[in-house]
């Protein structure tokens, strides 16, 4: 059975919400600039979650593009890409913590990413002691630059663009609009996000 959801997350803040087999998950930034951290676990087993590592050895690319396809932890296809507005995006990158602000920032008890995350997965039953995955961070701008070094700029995405991956799966998300206000990487605003959950029939692929 399809899941439907219209999801609002605030700026700053993270939000849960699931997606069965075959459903379209739509990401819109809403008022441009916002990079966020996507982690998905898959509902038939909370410990297999969304893989970075294991999509990088599968697309053998530092890059994601419309038509790939996002692996689990176990080797298993859990997302297809099936539109995709801005096309830049980052699988490398940790979710930003409490000791990052803390340490490198000087202001402890900002909100982060993976508390956020931590949080919108707890209804679903993520037990304390499992680990969120590592996160896909979508419209974040990470270019390799002078030395090999990863820089930290605005994303390049407008009001409306959007991300669109099918469900490959039975999947409970989460999603963390990046708070980060102190270094460039959202327009030093954290701004609002809007999750779209639908059954993929009577979807039609839009240009933006």
């Amino acid at each position: 059975m399809s899941a439907t959801a219209d999801v609002f997350v605030p700026g700053g803040h993270g939000r849960g919400f699931a997606a069965d087999e075959g459903d379209l998950v739509t990401i819109v930034d809403v008022e441009g600039q916002q990079a966020l951290d996507f982690v998905a676990v898959a509902k038939a087993d909370l410990s297999e979650g969304l893989s970075g590592v294991e999509t990088r050895r599968k697309l053998r690319s530092l890059y994601i593009k419309t038509g790939d396809k996002l692996y689990t932890s176990a080797g298993r296809p859990m997302f297809e890409v099936v539109e995709d507005s801005i096309g830049v995006h980052d699988y490398t990158v940790p979710a930003c913590d409490p000791s990052r602000y803390a340490v490198d920032f000087g202001c402890p008890g900002h909100r982060n990413c993976l508390d956020n995350m931590f949080e919108a997965l707890q209804p679903y039953g993520l037990p304390a002691d499992l680990d969120v995955p590592e996160p896909f961070n979508f419209f974040q701008n990470s270019p390799v630059v002078e030395g090999g070094r990863t820089g930290v700029v605005d994303p390049p995405s407008r009001p409306g663009d959007k991300l669109v991956l099918r469900a490959l799966m039975d999947v409970y998300c989460a999603v963390s609009s990046c708070p980060q206000d102190i270094i460039p990487g959202n327009g030093l605003v954290p701004s609002a996000l809007e999750v779209h959950v639908r059954p993929a029939e009577g979807f039609q692929c839009r240009s933006s």
